[in-house]
């Protein structure tokens, strides 16, 4: 009976719904454990398929762990994405907001997302300094698009460079805050807008 009913189960998701699925069981197993230590046929033992299926979806653990690191940097992009005449001082608190709502609520994916650097596979690096590097340039369009700044404010050397040291320090911030989650989420905010005007304070 119970075998027949995860088989009703399994039929009644979407491809998409079953990639999701894969996805999310993935980015908890990769945020728990090192790259080499997760094995492709536990995900599909916990997403309760059989291992051929997640093959069709992904043809080897390199490309099923890409495809968690490209998620999770698609949602943060999402979440983090600039509104246009929007002063950067006046959005940058809700811009961390939403940023922080996402790390306490997709926590083992933001943590598998900055374990991609720490694989053995150039690959999978460079799917997260892709996204990194998407980040970084989001944040100089919005700095550009601001008449506090200006257009030319972002292709200055310095200004890159503090951008995407800030980008390494808000990581630090957050991952240290998951595991001790004492600071509330206003204080977290505050500390990271306080450091990225100071990185870029000329």
């Amino acid at each position: 009976m119970a075998a027949n009913q995860g088989e009703r189960t399994r039929r009644r998701l979407s491809t998409e719904e079953r990639r999701e699925q894969l996805l999310s069981v993935g980015a908890r197993l990769f945020s728990e454990s090192p790259y080499d230590d997760v094995w492709i046929e536990r995900v599909a033992e916990i997403a309760g398929v059989s291992r051929g299926l997640l093959y069709h979806y992904f043809p080897n653990k390199r490309d099923f762990f890409a495809a968690v690191v490209e998620r999770e940097s698609e949602r943060m992009l999402r979440m983090t994405a600039a509104v246009p005449g929007v002063p950067v001082r006046e959005q940058l608190a809700t811009g961390l907001g939403a940023y922080l709502e996402y790390v306490r609520a997709h926590a083992h994916g933001y943590r598998a997302f900055h374990r991609a650097d720490a694989t053995g596979d150039q690959a999978v690096r460079r799917v997260y300094r892709k996204a990194l590097a998407a980040q970084e340039r989001q944040i100089l369009a919005a700095l550009a698009a601001d008449p506090e700044f200006g257009p030319s404010f972002g292709e200055h050397t310095e200004v890159r460079l503090a951008v995407r040291g800030w980008l390494a320090f808000t990581t630090a911030v957050c991952l240290e805050w998951l595991r001790d989650p004492e600071p509330s989420p206003e204080q977290v905010r505050d500390l990271c807008a306080r450091a990225l005007l100071g990185a870029i304070a000329s």
